[in-house]
């Protein structure tokens, strides 16, 4: 798998499990989280649409508070837009969350850090639109 083909599969493969993690139709929890979390760096960071910055733990600490609050929720992403080097990877992209007929949209920025395997989010810029 070439990099670009990591990075399209981590964005797909993060935006199916967010979703299925806010609808919280998924059995096994646990192994849901693992699965999300797993393709995070130790060092990421994020700052979101309000300009506050998490970090990883505080992500981790954040998603059992979430699983099935939305049941009807569905995350999208489309734009998307990747370039990258044999170490990283930049990927922009607008993100489309809907819950009960209220659509919220982000342009977002990730950073990947590229290893044989696969690609692991690093840091991630989100803007509301």
């Amino acid at each position: 798998m070439n990099n670009t083909e990591k990075i399209t599969k981590e964005l797909n493969e993060f935006c199916e499990n967010i979703e299925k993690w806010f609808r919280g139709n998924e059995k096994d929890q646990e192994a849901l989280l693992k699965k999300i979390l797993s393709g995070f760096s130790p060092d990421f960071k994020m700052i979101n649409g309000d300009g506050n910055t998490a970090t990883l733990s505080m992500f981790s600490e954040w998603l059992p508070s979430v699983f099935g609050k939305f049941p009807e929720r569905s995350v999208q992403i489309e734009n998307i837009q990747i370039h990258h080097s044999e170490h990283h990877g930049l990927a922009t992209y607008t993100e489309i969350q809907t819950t009960e007929g209220i659509t919220n949209k982000r342009k977002s920025s990730a950073i990947f850090v590229l290893n044989a395997e696969k690609a692991l989010w690093f840091h991630l810029v989100e803007d509301w639109i």
